[in-house]
């Protein structure tokens, strides 16, 4: 057989050794969507539905949610997994429609260290995270800052 023509059907496959990545990304693909539908939609109910709804969200909002570690963590969450599902999904894209061997591989990198880099400052902005970082004595957060 030719490299031009395919095996039949049901011929035999010869595999490479080694962990399968496309099966596990495309495992990854269904589990992280199910568990960010979970956290996007409990995200959204909790902070446009429950208490005052859409009119209670304001810096002191943030603050207050940013201050508890579950909500730390169920952000880091939605961000890791959010973050990491798009750029499975972009290399995926990436892999099936650009044709050339070497601009493939800078945009798989790229795509890469952009998720690196936005994984890494997000998770930074989320639990260093100081609402009281620069308040001076004439910000309408003195007070508040003043209390904690």
């Amino acid at each position: 057989m030719t490299a031009d023509t395919l095996a039949a059907p049901r011929s035999p496959q010869v595999r490479a050794k080694g962990a399968n990545l496309e099966k596990w990304g495309w495992i990854y693909m269904r589990a992280s969507g199910v568990v960010l539908v979970v956290l996007i939609f409990g995200h959204l109910f909790v902070n446009l539905m429950l208490g005052e709804g859409i009119h209670a969200l304001d810096w002191g909002f943030v603050a207050g949610k940013l201050a508890n570690p579950f909500w730390q963590w169920w952000d880091i969450l939605m961000l890791w997994l959010a973050l990491i599902h798009g750029a499975n999904g972009m290399r995926t894209i990436v892999n099936d429609y650009v044709t050339g061997e070497k601009v493939r591989k800078v945009l798989v990198w790229a795509i890469f260290v952009s998720s690196a880099l936005l994984i890494i400052l997000g998770t930074l902005v989320v639990f260093a995270f100081d609402p009281c970082n620069g308040v001076t004595t004439d910000s309408a957060f003195w007070d508040a800052c003043q209390a904690l």
